[in-house]
């Protein structure tokens, strides 16, 4: 007697070496810092009873907040080495091909499987062509927005001198209109880019399940596995 039974096949191919794999994580941290500081700076907590000079509560959240933001922007320009002297998937949220019409049709594809109208996903070794355009323009660009304003506004603290204030409080505060106009625009770059972790977050963990290939642990691996389940005859 013959039978039919799934056999799952899998496919494993290295995606993201070991440099972009830590850039990551510490990238992560840094924003996850950068976020609760940032809300607690935008929006402080009560007065603490006794005297203002036996706390420094506001004081170590600042700090924490500009050590983050020093941690990002640093490692935000070893990335950019990085996609350079890495492999070719390294490079893929920086040059997007926006020129081919074959790469926007995936977009669309993507667009229609996250929207549960394609009923088939495909498959890619990196990034597939909707994560890379929304990673290009939500969070590079956003990065470099953050960036940019927080080291304006870090420079008005500095001072005249700082090469904070020079390069960039002057020109970033008359583009705003004002300080205040700065402050705005950053708190709100930094509910776009907590937006866009949690999309991250549900599409890593969605496509995990639905696509059967390997999303999460390929950023801790390096790995990424395809698993393709076809029906095999058994004969008894």
């Amino acid at each position: 007697m013959t039978t039919k039974s799934a056999t799952a096949q899998q496919q494993a191919v290295y995606v993201y070496e070991g440099p972009l794999r830590l850039w990551h994580w510490i990238n992560a941290l840094s924003i996850l810092v950068l976020a609760v500081t940032g809300y607690f700076i935008g929006s402080p907590l009560p007065s603490l009873s006794g005297e203002a000079s036996d706390h420094f509560l506001m004081g170590y959240i600042r700090f924490a907040h500009f050590a983050a933001g020093y941690i990002l922007i640093i490692g935000f320009f070893l990335r950019i080495y990085w996609a350079f002297a890495g492999n070719g998937h390294a490079r893929q949220i920086f040059l997007p091909p926006l020129l081919s019409s074959k790469w926007w049709s995936e977009v669309l594809h993507e667009i229609k499987w996250y929207a549960f109208i394609a009923r088939e996903p495909k498959k890619y070794e990196g990034h597939n062509p909707l994560a890379t355009l929304v990673m290009h323009f939500v969070f590079v660009w956003g990065i470099v927005f953050m960036m940019v304003t927080g080291l304006a506004l870090y420079g008005e603290g500095a001072g005249l001198g700082s090469w904070q204030y020079r390069w960039f409080s002057g020109w970033v505060i008359s583009a705003f209109g004002n300080s205040q106009n700065v402050h705005t625009w950053h708190h709100v770059g930094m509910w776009v880019i907590i937006c866009f972790a949690i999309v991250h977050i549900y599409a890593a963990v969605r496509e995990d399940v639905m696509s059967r290939q390997s999303i999460i642990s390929t950023m801790i691996s390096g790995w990424r596995t395809f698993k393709d389940t076809r029906v095999a005859d058994d004969a008894h």
